[in-house]
């Protein structure tokens, strides 16, 4: 069995897809940023 029909054999299992909405992952992941940061600082935390 080579490396190639073994690869081709796979099933995809439906994990992440390249073709999703990039800005919108980039504007919530700063978001989550500004979040935790506000959090720590109010605790007291820094």
């Amino acid at each position: 069995m080579t490396a190639q029909s073994a690869t081709a054999a796979r099933v995809r299992t439906g994990g992440p897809k390249g073709d999703g909405p990039r800005h919108l992952e980039h504007v919530l992941g700063w978001v989550l940023v500004v979040v935790t940061a506000m959090l720590v600082t109010r605790l007291g935390l820094l």
